[in-house]
């Protein structure tokens, strides 16, 4: 038995010490190679919808308690410094996707996919868009982490925050600290599995579409990263110009 936990041990040590990066890439031919030699073997592709689904628990939850817990923790001039930051961060959220749709429409992408997505209800105007956000916002928290929604988070994150550090002590902040550190190593670990994530969602598309998969999914991964490095390299710096924030005494 002790054999056994050591070689495994062992087997934990190479893993983690490789890149991450090198992990990704070769979970990616294992899985490519999976699906052309065992496409009915589809439990493999579930290591891909665990991998999705985990993020997409995890990454709500980090965002309510970082945010809380670095306003609860503030002083005066780091509360003021957080309002910009916080306004840039929605101002090149909204760059970005402006940036996002003008890249889509000069090169137009068409993927195939297993499922469309449904609306019940479709927004007829500007005010009922508005009415819906303002709805968002102010939904209750906790259906918020369940379903993702974003803007609600922030919201009650900042308000939590900000009524915690008016009344907490200081063991309440730390705790609070303590929270947010153990939801972003939980979410360390679940990145460090994104290999396996990585061949499940490869062999799901490849016994599925094909090789072909890599050509459409190539031209979309291109188009992502030049619509980011034209946001990092380009509009991103133009921001910072524009608005400038020092960080000096924080």
């Amino acid at each position: 038995m002790g054999k056994i936990s050591k070689a495994v041990r062992g087997v934990a040590d190479i893993y983690n010490g490789a890149s991450l990066i090198v992990r990704i890439i070769v979970g990616l031919i294992i899985g490519t190679v999976l699906a052309l030699t065992m496409p009915h073997v589809t439990w493999i592709g579930e290591f891909g919808t665990l991998f999705v689904a985990a993020l997409k628990a995890v990454a709500p939850i980090l965002v309510f308690v970082l945010v809380a817990s670095a306003l609860a923790q503030g002083t005066s001039k780091l509360d003021r410094r957080f309002g910009t930051v916080l306004f840039l961060y929605l101002f090149t959220t909204f760059l970005a996707a402006v940036v996002a749709v003008l890249t889509s429409r000069l090169f137009p992408q068409t993927l195939s996919l297993g499922k469309a997505a449904k609306a019940d209800v479709v927004p007829q105007g500007l005010s009922e868009v508005i009415q819906t956000l303002l709805t968002n916002i102010v939904a209750n928290p906790i259906q918020a982490i369940i379903d993702g929604n974003y803007i609600c988070i922030l919201m009650w994150a900042c308000l939590f925050g900000l009524a915690m550090k008016s009344i907490a002590n200081e063991s309440s902040k730390a705790f609070m600290a303590n929270v947010a550190d153990a939801v972003s190593q939980v979410i360390r670990w679940v990145i460090n599995l994104a290999p396996f994530g990585i061949m499940g969602l490869v062999f799901t598309n490849v016994a599925d579409n094909g090789l072909s998969a890599f050509t459409k999914y190539g031209s979309l991964l291109l188009l992502l990263v030049g619509t980011m490095l034209l946001m990092v390299l380009v509009f991103g710096p133009l921001v910072i110009f524009i608005f400038p924030v020092s960080y000096t005494h924080l």
